[in-house]
């Protein structure tokens, strides 16, 4: 078949139109360089095949192509890298979550200043031992100044279970609102944008930059909670293409959990529950299985972190956490042992020294309090148990220092022995285990940042935009830009030579 005469125009068109419309795109690339979230585009191009039939075909007949066609404007992402960013963004949440709680118990028990409670209960076995000296020549006088240092420790655990106290509605209050408010908002927008990145494909627009937008949210989605997307594309009338998405959860058990379907959205809803902890429950998008309580099977991410920390005691329920829980179960712990033990010291031919603020007899960091008894004078530290001794005689107040000081009390919780040490060192356990706990969270937490910023590195070089290959782009593009315009001004130029410069032989 023989070669249209103009069809060497209509392939240096082609060629033209593609580069210039190749130019376009790295365009919009160079200028969303800084814009967050924005995905590198390319220009989808393809090969024009020959067409027709030449009834003079055979091996020696020679088809050329017919150019190049611009095919679409896509996305440079790799789906691999995306999975793999968004897995690693919960496991960081989850452990970022632990550390920020940590990072605030250890400034409540923070022993670096002077007023704090070991320097306190240091005071109260000073006195004690000014109180059983041989010397001693007024006890009433050092009774009181026993008295006065133990309501300054009295007055400093206070302090701190009312700290435990706020911190825990604090987080509590976080997840159940700011938290809880922002997945809710999350959904939603992803919800919407899915109806307008289908509105747009339907009208043949590739809706890139709202996909951009989708993707900043699914990736907030996912420092929450460990998530799965997937795409499916589908093929409308007019050979239009759509794409759906659907986000999922899958929990420590294997039970999958869709929070969103196209355009469908489930719920995440975050309850406090009678023990100031917190409660996950999750309804599918369309409402089946609707409230199905995932606190225990989370597995990673904020919520878990953060979830974990006010529902998780240690030892004292048998969880693997040491969270607020367990420096309140232990702090209590404390305050119980010193409190009773103290108390029966003193009532073998006393009084009381301690009573609680709610009529428990549980003594606890927050309901201790100094007896009315000892405060009025009535009741006051017991010198001796022997009613036969002398003025001198000082040895249940020895005993007291020996129970302080001795250095193998066992501090029980949880059906055994927490601690066994001084009390001055049972306090400081407290201490101790925040401040190993947090070396360990924030070690971990460094890891996990490390691995998440190579992720996002290897993901950047794939989808961010690059200065260097932009101009690279430019050059190319401006090249076969102007190679498809000589091409055409040759074409004419032949053209002309044969409209204008043969004719009849002879003529």
């Amino acid at each position: 078949m023989v070669r249209s005469t103009f069809a060497g125009f209509s392939v240096a068109q082609l060629a033209m139109a593609a580069s210039q419309t190749a130019l376009n795109v790295v365009g919009q690339n160079v200028s969303n360089i800084n814009t967050t979230g924005y995905t590198r585009q390319r220009l989808d191009q393809q090969s024009v095949s020959p067409t027709g039939h030449s009834v003079m075909s055979s091996q020696f007949n020679i088809k050329v192509g017919q150019g190049v066609m611009a095919t679409g404007v896509s996305q440079i992402r790799d789906p691999f890298l995306d999975i793999q960013y968004r897995g690693q963004l919960a496991e960081v949440g989850t452990v970022d979550a632990m550390d920020s709680v940590l990072e605030r118990l250890g400034d409540i028990f923070d022993e670096t200043a002077s007023s704090k409670i070991g320097t306190a209960l240091n005071e109260v076995i000073s006195q004690l031992e000014n109180m059983a000296r041989p010397d001693t020549g007024n006890q009433g006088t050092y009774d009181t100044l026993v008295r006065s240092a133990m309501e300054t420790f009295i007055n400093l655990i206070h302090d701190n279970a009312k700290e435990l106290t706020s911190l825990r509605e604090e987080y509590v209050n976080k997840l159940t609102g700011t938290d809880g408010l922002e997945i809710d908002s999350i959904l939603s927008k992803i919800v919407e944008l899915n109806k307008s990145i289908k509105n747009s494909q339907v009208l043949g627009n590739p809706a890139l930059e709202l996909q951009d937008q989708r993707n900043e949210l699914i990736d907030s989605l996912a420092t929450y909670l460990p998530i799965d997307v997937t795409y499916e594309e589908k093929t409308m009338g007019a050979n239009i293409k759509i794409e759906t998405l659907k986000v999922t959860f899958t929990d420590a058990d294997g039970n999958q959990h869709t929070l969103i379907d196209d355009q469908d959205k489930g719920t995440v809803r975050i309850e406090e529950t009678a023990d100031m902890g917190v409660g996950i429950f999750i309804t599918s998008a369309g409402g089946a299985p609707a409230n199905v309580d995932v606190t225990d099977i989370l597995g990673d991410g904020v919520i878990k972190g953060y979830a974990d920390m006010l529902n998780q005691r240690g030892v004292f329920d048998g969880s693997d956490t040491k969270g607020i829980g367990f420096y309140e179960d232990y702090f209590d712990t404390f305050i119980n042992a010193f409190a009773t033990e103290m108390n029966n010291l003193n009532q073998q031919a006393g009084g009381t020294l301690f009573t609680t603020s709610d009529g428990s007899t549980t003594f606890t960091a927050e309901n201790i309090r100094i007896s009315d008894e000892w405060m009025n004078g009535t009741v006051k530290l017991v010198a001796s148990t022997d009613p036969d001794a002398g003025a001198g005689a000082y040895e249940n107040i020895q005993r007291m220092i020996n129970l302080l000081s001795k250095d193998d009390y066992d501090f029980q919780g949880g059906g055994g022995t927490v601690f066994t040490g001084t009390f001055l060192e049972g306090y400081d356990f407290l201490q101790n285990t925040q401040s190993v706990e947090r070396s360990s969270v924030s070690t971990i937490l460094t890891n996990r940042t490390t691995m998440l910023n190579q992720i996002a590195n290897s993901k950047d070089s794939v989808s961010a935009v690059s200065l260097d290959e932009e101009v690279m782009n430019l050059m190319r593009y401006s090249q076969s830009y102007n190679a498809a315009a000589r091409l055409m001004t040759t074409l004419d130029e032949a053209l002309n030579t044969l409209i204008n410069n043969t004719g009849v032989v002879g003529r």
